[in-house]
């Protein structure tokens, strides 16, 4: 029997679940709180944004894009990519975009959920899939003065695209993901450009190239040869990307090494001033932040339009920022610190049983069976949950995973015509034990780590504890020991 199912996020996941669940027969309804699909790819818009996956790896499996046009995608073809989703899996009559969910309530006798949106509707669903995403809700540091600044200023995440760079004297607070990306971009055209440095990162080589008109037009009029090319390939770039898990984040002496060597060597061949170099180099091991790939950072750098300064901000103030080594003046300052991690504070409020919230469940810190499950909200399926996140491999393939689990769940329901499906308080807790204790055992649990994987409590709720082929063989086949049904 076909379920209603009310998919909230039109991201990678959600696109990728909705298609899944129509597919095998179900009655999906997407809602989106935006104008369009696309998730972080719709939002993040900062010059130079791009993907750190190979392309190949980053799509889904059952959709390959014979059109990118470098072997790392570029952010506004990632956004075109999600949007020919909708119209190759004809999913327009079931979007629902400018139409968040602001609520959502377990009725326990019913077996359903109500869901309350935006615009004041309820509706009833038989199961629910949060495809929110953990990198959505923009950071900015607690600094004195963060919004006295008076000139133009905005997050990476909202970029103003009103504001001319061009000329402009302009400062950027972070170095990491973001940063590195939009720093050679705003470098090109500022007057001059202040890069303040909390911490330095550790950068490898991203050694991207372009795809070939020839390449893609081989694989636009041979559509079969191009899915076994790709599937080759995808497979080949897979193994190795797991294979990095191993080398790069287990306690693994002589990986870590090699990996740090080949970081080393990228700065060094990138940055002969021996005085930067040293600012650029981190004092903590590799893969304990998220790695950085980038071909175009250090040369940025090495521009004289652009000032790297570590020394630590005092106080942001009307016309610059104050730092112990003294005032730089700016025109424009753009904040590129990341995004809130660890506080999975969803802008819908979700009531489980027993009138119970998830933010009341997770107040010590967010737990999930498989990433998926949270005991006490029965037919909940988050994408993208807590412990899922990687970084080495593609998430594209975890939320593929995490599809595949739902439907298999609810097809066992089907079957002993059974309402709800939840894991059990035990089930949950004998993953997360053992989850965690796999973890204590790579770079990020490490105790001079410093990272958003980690939370202030020391636990590490952001990355899942082995490679993309272990969550596989986990989420292959229904533990009907964790996961009761009734």
């Amino acid at each position: 029997m076909s379920k209603r199912i009310a998919v909230i996020g039109a991201g990678m996941g959600g696109l990728c679940a909705a298609i899944k669940s129509r597919e095998a027969g179900h009655d999906v309804t997407v809602f989106e709180h935006a104008d369009s699909v696309g998730g972080t790819w719709r939002a993040n818009r900062y010059p130079g944004v791009a993907c750190d996956v190979p392309a190949i790896l980053y799509q889904f499996s059952f959709a390959p894009n014979p059109n990118w046009s470098h072997n790392y995608a570029r952010g506004p073809e990632i956004h075109d990519y999600t949007k020919s989703l909708v119209d190759q899996f004809g999913l327009p009559d079931v979007l629902r975009l400018n139409e968040g969910v602001t609520r959502a309530k377990w009725d326990s006798g019913a077996g359903t959920w109500t869901l309350t949106t935006g615009k004041g509707a309820t509706e009833t669903f038989d199961a629910i899939v949060p495809a929110l995403g953990q990198l959505s809700r923009p950071c900015f540091p607690e600094i004195a003065g963060v919004h006295d600044f008076a000139g133009p200023k905005w997050h990476a995440a909202e970029w103003d695209d009103s504001v001319d760079l061009a000329g402009k004297r302009v400062g950027v607070i972070g170095s990491a993901a973001s940063a590195v990306q939009l720093i050679p971009e705003v470098a090109k055209v500022a007057g001059h450009l202040t890069v303040f440095q909390r911490t330095p990162n550790w950068v490898v080589p991203r050694n991207d190239s372009r795809v070939t008109p020839e390449t893609k037009a081989l694989m636009a009029t041979n559509l079969e040869m191009a899915m076994k090319l790709g599937a080759s390939q995808r497979a080949m770039i897979f193994d190795n990307a797991d294979n990095f898990f191993w080398q790069a984040f287990k306690w693994t002496p002589e990986g870590r090494a090699a990996f740090t060597r080949n970081a080393l060597d990228h700065l060094e061949e990138q940055v002969p001033d021996p005085e930067l170099r040293t600012k650029l180099t981190p004092d903590y091991p590799i893969g304990c932040k998220r790695i950085l790939i980038t071909d175009d950072f250090y040369p940025a750098l090495m521009r004289d339009n652009v000032t790297l300064e570590t020394a630590g901000i005092q106080q942001i103030e009307a016309h610059g920022v104050r730092t112990a080594d003294g005032f730089h003046d700016l025109d424009v300052l753009i904040f590129a610190t990341g995004f809130e991690t660890t506080q999975w504070d969803w802008s819908m409020q979700v009531i489980g049983e027993e009138g119970r919230t998830l933010k009341e469940t997770w107040k010590e810190g967010p737990e999930a069976y498989l990433g998926i499950m949270v005991s006490g909200f029965p037919n909940m399926f988050m994408l993208y949950g807590p412990n899922t996140n990687l970084g080495h491999n593609s998430i594209s393939f975890m939320i593929e995973q995490q599809v595949g689990y739902m439907l298999q769940t609810l097809s066992a329901l089907e079957a002993e015509k059974a309402k709800a499906a939840n894991v059990t308080p035990d089930g949950q807790r004998r993953f997360n034990e053992r989850i965690s204790q796999l973890l204590s055992s790579t770079v990020w649990a490490d105790p001079h780590c410093r990272s958003w994987y980690k939370a202030a409590n020391g636990r590490l709720y952001q990355n899942w504890a082995g490679d993309c082929a272990s969550y596989a063989e986990e989420t292959a086949v229904l533990d009907r020991e964790a996961v009761a049904l009734r």
